[in-house]
């Protein structure tokens, strides 16, 4: 046989040889036995090592009920509720201490009458438009809110300030809009909804932040 045809051999089984030394080589490391040593992640807790995994994560959904939709819609509009008059509460409870300090420096009668009168008309100026524009809803948390920062409902303000017989004349009209000037603000038990939203929203929006003390 020529020489070059024997190189040619010789070059081809020496290729043949690595081959199937590659291919013993690829099955061996596909290979483990009960002495080998794998590398994985793993998290150390209450003293044992435990293998950590990254799990594909898994989306569930289910269907909403009647129920929850109904109570996520009450929830939805007494925070909406909250958030427009929470404000106005807030005001109020600063103008009230305001008009106490002042009236305990006026002794007269008639002078308390033209303070408060005076400070009516302000009042009236400031918050006749925006007031006017709440629903009765929202005039119904309102007047939760106010009792929240003052400690007095307001059947109470309103007598306080302007008499008796002016205070029922208002409580009869709040009565045909099936609410009450005397409802008093439980954030304990009937109204720990809206006290929780109270401090949600003051987080969220800045509003100034008051514990509730009844008086």
């Amino acid at each position: 046989m020529p020489r070059p045809n024997r190189l040619l051999i010789l070059h081809k089984c020496i290729l043949l040889f690595v081959v199937c030394i590659a291919v013993d080589m690829q099955q061996a490391l596909g290979q483990t036995g009960i002495n080998d040593t794998l590398t994985t992640y793993a998290v150390v807790y209450d003293g044992d090592t435990i293998e950590a995994k990254t799990l594909t994560t898994v989306d569930l959904f289910t269907r909403v009920s009647l129920a929850n939709k109904a109570s996520r819609a009450k929830w939805t509009r007494l925070r909406n509720a909250i958030i427009v008059t929470y404000p106005y509460a807030l005001r109020s409870g600063v103008i009230l201490n305001d008009m106490n300090a002042k009236l305990e420096t006026v002794n007269q009668k008639s002078d308390r009458k033209a303070y408060i009168k005076t400070r009516e008309k302000e009042l009236k100026k400031e918050f006749t438009d925006p007031l006017s524009n709440l629903s009765i809803y929202q005039g119904k948390v309102l007047m939760k809110l106010i009792n929240r920062q003052t400690g007095n409902n307001c059947y109470d303000i309103i007598k306080e300030y302007k008499g008796g017989f002016t205070a029922r004349f208002y409580q009869t009209v709040a009565f045909f809009f099936s609410s009450n000037l005397k409802q008093s603000y439980d954030p304990a038990n009937d109204d720990h909804e809206m006290e929780m939203i109270v401090q949600e929203a003051c987080q969220t929006y800045g509003f100034s932040y008051a514990v509730y003390r009844p008086m």
